[in-house]
């Protein structure tokens, strides 16, 4: 059998065979990392966007759960005495609620209290809740540090401060500023306005809003992604706390 003795490929030929196969895995590598980092990007997108939606959720079901309720504060000396138990501040709220992180609606009360700390290394300030299990007025009493008098509201109530813990919940985290307003209504025009905190122990306000806004600039998040803002969510309560407190405290 005679055999060309030209016969076969050059060397020439096969470089270019090897830097065609090089473009193509290259090339292939390319849009294996894009596609990834594009999966990547919407699997944050989604979190983040998922992440607000629990956390409003969680605000509106523990506002929608509102539950009027005394707080018996026994100081330590003289008589014990029952205030409305819903501390009101710009920057931290207490109040018993039938909703809870853990249990939904399915378990017994919870007393929620929220507080705005500074954030890790001092970027923005993050907002927490301390979930406690509801026992009575009397353990509601336990919050309450002291009472003092004022001319023009009488009887502030002062509540111990909110402090975080292992088992605090960050709600919202980065945020360039969060605080709380109470919508008190008025007997004249405009009948209605917000407040910064709430000291009326006749009557709770007609809502309450959350104020907040994330730390990063808004060029810095993604077109589609939802934000953390404001939260506004009524007081849905049908019992009124202008009650006579006295016929709820026993002379010690």
């Amino acid at each position: 059998m005679n055999k060309d003795p030209q016969a076969g490929i050059t060397l020439i030929e096969i470089l270019i065979a090897v830097s065609l196969l090089s473009l193509l895995s290259v090339g292939m590598l390319v849009a294996m990392r894009l596609g990834f980092s594009t999966m990547d990007k919407t699997d944050a997108r989604l979190v983040a966007n998922r992440r607000v939606a629990n956390t409003r959720a969680i605000l509106e079901n523990e506002i929608a759960g509102f539950t009027w309720s005394l707080a018996v504060y026994q100081p330590p000396t003289g008589n014990a005495s029952a205030f409305s138990f819903f501390e009101a501040q710009p920057r931290s709220m207490r109040f018993l609620t039938a909703y809870s992180i853990e249990e939904a609606w399915r378990g017994r009360p919870q007393i929620a209290a929220l507080q705005v700390i500074p954030a890790e290394k001092s970027q923005g300030v993050r907002l927490i809740v301390n979930e406690i299990p509801y026992t009575g007025p009397a353990q509601a009493g336990q919050q309450i540090a002291a009472l003092e008098q004022d001319p023009a509201a009488g009887i502030l109530v002062r509540y111990t401060p909110i402090e975080p813990g292992p088992r605090s919940f960050v709600l919202a985290d980065r945020l360039s500023y969060c605080r709380f307003a109470y919508l008190e209504p008025l007997q004249e025009a405009p009948f209605r306005r917000w407040r910064p905190d709430w000291v009326s122990q006749q009557q709770l306000p007609l809502a309450v809003r959350i104020e907040m806004a994330p730390l990063d600039a808004p060029l810095d998040r993604p077109a589609t992604g939802l934000g953390m803002g404001d939260l506004t969510a009524p007081l849905q309560v049908n019992r009124s706390p202008g009650l006579n407190y006295a016929d709820f405290v026993q002379p010690r």
